[in-house]
C-alpha cells in the first residue's frame, strides 16, 4: 500500500517517485508489470492528478517504467540498464574516493548526503 505523508518536508510527488523506484529496485514490481493509472492512483491518494503524472514522468525520465499510451505505464526493461549504469558509476566512485584517501564510512556518508533532496553531499556544509 502506498503511503504519502502530507506532513513529510520530502514533496508527495518524489515520496511516489521515491516508493516506485524502490519497489523496481527490490523487483517487488517486475519487469512489464503495469503501474495504477495516473487518475486511478491520484484518486486513492486523494491528490492532484499532476502530482502523480509528476511522479510518473521522472520514473520514466529515470528510464524505470515506459509509458505505452492508452495501455498505461509499465515497469521498464531499461531499469536493469539503469541499475547497471549505476553499478559502473558506484565502482568509479568507489576508485576517486580510495585514490583520495577518503574511507568508507566517509565516502558512504557522501552518497547518502547526496540522495537526500536538498542537501550538500560535502560533510560538515
Amino acid at each position: 500500500m502506498i503511503v504519502v505523508d502530507a506532513a513529510s518536508a520530502v514533496p508527495p510527488y518524489e515520496q511516489l517517485r521515491a516508493y516506485f523506484a524502490g519497489r523496481i529496485a527490490d523487483r517487488t514490481l517486475a519487469v512489464g508489470e503495469r503501474l495504477p493509472t495516473i487518475r486511478s492512483l491520484a484518486a486513492e491518494l486523494g491528490l492532484a492528478v499532476n502530482t502523480v503524472a509528476r511522479a510518473y514522468r521522472e520514473l520514466e525520465d529515470a528510464g524505470l517504467i515506459e509509458t505505452r499510451g492508452r495501455a498505461g505505464s509499465f515497469v521498464s526493461a531499461a531499469g536493469e540498464q539503469a541499475r547497471e549504469r549505476v553499478r559502473r558509476a558506484a565502482e568509479g566512485y568507489a576508485a576517486v574516493a580510495l585514490a583520495a584517501g577518503i574511507d568508507a564510512a566517509e565516502a558512504l556518508h557522501i552518497v547518502e548526503a547526496a540522495l537526500r533532496p536538498g542537501t550538500s553531499s560535502i560533510p560538515g556544509r
